[in-house]
């Protein structure tokens, strides 16, 4: 372009002229020519030519660091990494999501228990319809999302295709049930996940199980079957004998609890007014099961230029859910927020499947799954089942006298927030790409993906920030405040544990899910926290409330663990009162417990005071507690390897109820520091005894060292125990630990888990919930990807630990290195991260493609 003077403009912007033409050009120094702009590369979805290639790294501990030009071709060789180490875990997943366990396993989760596990999984399946919303929705979703899912699938495939089902791990070596997989089918298994929290948990399954408007005296599904082939009288009786345990089974549900196990986790995120260097620290610690699909796998993956981010995924992820990048750390821990509501429809008509809503009649619907089921010797019958939707979504059912049965009047019906999440990989990957707070928030602003975690984040910067943007249903707010103060709606909350609404008017009709505006945050400059109790004590300087009632209860009491976490923030960070990284780490693996911190002492004194006398369970039975007074009074109040003890306050613990135990209560003002002072009513020195004569039981001493009774071992695929068993440092959440474990008898795998004989409460004849068995503590469940990291002027600083060890597969090296090191120290190891630290330590290296 020429401007009037007969000026080129674009010279005069280049050279930085201010104008052209004038009587002072002939003095003007020209100034030197200004440098382009460095362009970096743009992510690149899928790749131009369609053939695939990845490099693949592994280090110290076989993690692989993963590097890719683009999107696909990264995810490539996540897939196929993923797949050396954990392959037979997502097979397995991808059987669940076809509803085909039944037909490859037969009826029962636990071979010839009757417990009908596999049928009821594979209707469920079939019911939340994640299968047929993957095929329906999967043309629709991103570009960046159908790139990342084809790569995991094709690195996935290729692996299994190259070693051949033979050559396995041992769970599933030459299994029929082991074949490649599609797009639809993990994105079928990305949607039941998101909804673990809400519609796929066992306790919906179960009551949608039951649903069945035409039972109003038995109260139990119904369920047909009909022979595959001819049909053979043998395959006939099976078939009924598979229906009377499915009606035995079902019978037992009632139960409204929404089980998430031991889920849990811890996460802090530390700004530049608490560290000593004025850079973010990360402190990640999620508690998740050390088997099964929720198992973490660390892995680096890098496109050049684009994205180079550190971190952990569940098992078939194909993006990091938890990690770090040059600039920035985030981790989750599991919400409060309820993903779900559950409505009571009004009914009309003769039939029970129509209901009303402000005067307008709909109808309920039926739908019919069918499921195929082994019988053996190579015959399979086939079952239907009818479920039942309202426009919310599945009616379930309850017992009689349980409080949601199916009646002339009302049915009841689930509205999940979590279900069809197409903005998971994107939200992730956002954050994954993410440089900044800016950009980090972004995320939370475009996308809806994270189903039913909280999130804390640390960066370069040192800013400290939290947001709960879990899929939270968006009602308004003359429905929040009754659901505040109503005392109907309020007294059902506290009974249930979960909000059931009137169906019969669209007051109470959600409109879509929250926005990011309406989602709780915090953005501090010294800390946030959280350890899965509500939002509203992020930090105990800037209280937050009035979110919606969904995201969980203001002023609530606050659990023990949180309460420890509080607590270490407040005394751990050094006479400089900030953090370094080491004395996080310190703190994150110094097995407090503040449970003992806030009662030992009291404990002690009444039992030395109660001397001899003999304590009087209500059952009778008589306790001297005088040596086990010995004991804790020589007890370091800690669970570390060395500590004598631990494990009798473990028991009492569980005995222990805060409510009526503590003599000083919940004041939401003194929020981190009560209730407290241990009760001196004789209630104590009772739940003391009942815990000395548990640890008797168990024929292990009072005065054990926790590392000589707690452990991990794993199990070998016919599900007996390996054998080598690693000595264990950590607490439990009940006696308000941080670094915290437990032990699960199960997962939502059919690989096995092996058991040892349970202890039998001496109160209450049942198996102690602590899990203690004749073996001591089998420990398969707590601290797992877990990190710290720290922002430096030469970037981020990091030492982790993947607490189980990268690889299920029992015949690899893999198996349990880790579990060793923490073991044997108690320590996290260097993450490597540098290209100088990486290339140091390769034990591995190889190029795949997809020709």
């Amino acid at each position: 372009m020429i401007n009037k003077n007969g000026c080129f403009l674009s010279l005069a912007i280049l050279f930085g002229l201010s104008a052209c033409g004038s009587d002072n050009d002939k003095n003007t120094e020209l100034p030197a020519p200004v440098e382009p702009p460095v362009v970096s590369p743009s992510l690149v979805a899928f790749d131009e030519d369609g053939t695939l290639s990845a490099n693949i790294r592994r280090t110290s501990y076989g993690v692989p660091h993963i590097t890719g030009d683009n999107l696909q071709s990264v995810a490539f060789g996540s897939g196929y990494a993923y797949a050396q180490d954990n392959a037979c875990i997502l097979a397995d997943q991808i059987l669940k999501v076809r509803s085909e366990r039944a037909k490859y396993f037969g009826p029962d989760k636990v071979l010839g228990s009757g417990d009908s596990g596999n049928i009821i999984s594979d209707f469920g399946h079939h019911a939340l319809g994640v299968m047929n919303s993957a095929k329906e929705l999967y043309p629709s979703l991103s570009e960046n999302t159908r790139a990342t899912i084809e790569g995991y699938v094709a690195g996935y495939n290729k692996y299994i295709e190259e070693t051949g089902n033979e050559n396995l791990a041992p769970f599933c070596a030459g299994a029929s049930w082991v074949t490649a997989i599609t797009p639809i089918d993990l994105t079928a298994y990305l949607f039941a996940t998101s909804q673990y929290a809400s519609g796929a948990n066992s306790t919906f399954m179960q009551l949608a199980f039951l649903a069945n408007p035409n039972s109003a005296t038995e109260y139990l599904p119904y369920v047909g079957a009909r022979t595959k082939g001819a049909p053979e009288q043998s395959s006939i009786g099976y078939a009924n004998e598979i229906i009377a345990n499915v009606a035995s089974v079902s019978s037992t549900f009632g139960n409204t609890n929404i089980d998430l196990g031991d889920l849990g986790s811890n996460g802090w995120g530390i700004g530049k007014d608490k560290t000593e260097n004025g850079k973010g620290i990360l402190l990640a610690n999620p508690h998740f099961p050390h088997t099964g699909h929720l198992r973490f796998y660390q892995s680096h993956i890098t496109i050049p230029g684009v994205m180079d981010v550190m971190g952990g995924a569940l098992q078939g992820f194909p993006i990091q859910n938890i990690g770090f990048n040059q600039n920035l750390g985030w981790t989750h821990t599991v919400s409060k927020s309820r993903r779900f509501v559950v409505y009571q429809l009004s009914l009309e008509g003769d039939n029970k499947q129509q209901y009303n809503m402000d005067g307008e009649s709909r109808d309920i619907e039926k739908k019919t799954y069918f499921v195929e089921v082994a019988a053996g010797g190579g015959q399979s019958v086939i079952l239907s089942k009818d479920y039942y939707y309202s426009h919310h979504g599945l009616i379930i059912e309850t017992p009689p006298n349980n409080g949601m049965e199916w009646t002339e009047s009302n049915a009841f019906t689930l509205r999940d927030a979590a279900k069809e999440n197409t903005d998971m990989i994107d939200h992730w990957l956002a954050m994954n790409l993410a440089t900044n707070l800016d950009e980090f928030q972004q995320a939370f602003k475009d996308f809806d993906g994270i189903p039913w975690v909280n999130t804390m984040y640390a960066d370069d910067q040192g800013n400290a920030f939290y947001i709960d943007k879990s899929r939270v249903l968006n009602l308004n707010d003359t429905a929040l405040d009754l659901m505040r103060t109503d005392p109907v709606l309020v007294g059902t909350r506290q009974s249930v544990g979960f909000d059931i609404l009137p169906g019969n008017t669209a007051l109470f009709e959600p409109n879509g899910l929250n926005s990011y505006e309406q989602a709780p945050q915090l953005l501090n400059t010294d800390y946030v926290q959280n350890s899965n109790d509500p939002y509203w004590f992020t930090n105990p300087t800037t209280p937050l409330s009035g979110a919606s009632i969904l995201y969980g209860d203001d002023f609530s009491p606050l659990s023990l663990r949180t309460r420890m976490g509080l607590k270490m923030l407040a005394d751990s960070s050094g006479e400089d009162n900030k953090f370094s990284a080491q004395e996080v780490e310190e703190a994150l693996l110094n097995n407090r417990a503040y449970l003992a911190e806030a009662v030992v002492d009291d404990l002690v004194a009444q039992c030395q005071a109660q001397g001899n006398t003999l304590v009087v369970l209500d059952n009778g039975i008589t306790v001297d507690v005088s040596a086990g007074c010995s004991v804790l009074a020589n007890w370091d109040k800690r669970f570390n390897k060395e500590s004598s003890g631990a494990h009798l306050f473990r028991e009492f613990s569980f005995k222990f109820n805060s409510t009526s135990q503590f003599s000083v209560p919940f004041d939401p003002d003194l929020a981190s520091t009560t209730p407290n002072t241990l009760v001196n009513d004789g209630s104590a020195l009772k739940s003391l005894a009942a815990a000395i004569k548990n640890v008797e039981a168990s024929g292990l001493t009072l005065g054990a060292m926790i590392g000589d009774i707690q452990f991990t071992e794993k199990t070998m695929a016919s599900g007996n125990a390996s054998g080598t068993k690693f000595s264990w440092a950590g607490s439990m959440h009940q006696e308000g630990g941080f670094n915290v474990f437990s032990s699960a008898q199960s997962d939502d795998t059919l690989m096995p888990i092996h058991q040892y004989p349970a202890v039998v409460d001496i109160e209450t004849a049942q198996p102690l919930p602590s899990e203690l068995t004749t073996e001591g503590y089998h420990i398969n469940y707590g601290s797992s990807w877990m990190f710290v990291v720290n922002f430096t002027d030469n970037g981020p600083s990091a030492r982790g630990l993947l607490s189980y060890s990268q690889s299920s597969n029992t015949d690899s090296v893999h198996v349990d290195d880790q579990n060793r090191l923490y073991s044997e120290t108690t320590a996290l190891r260097p993450l490597l991260f540098s290209e100088e630290d990486i290339s140091a330590n390769i034990i591995s290296e190889i190029n795949i493609s997809s020709n």
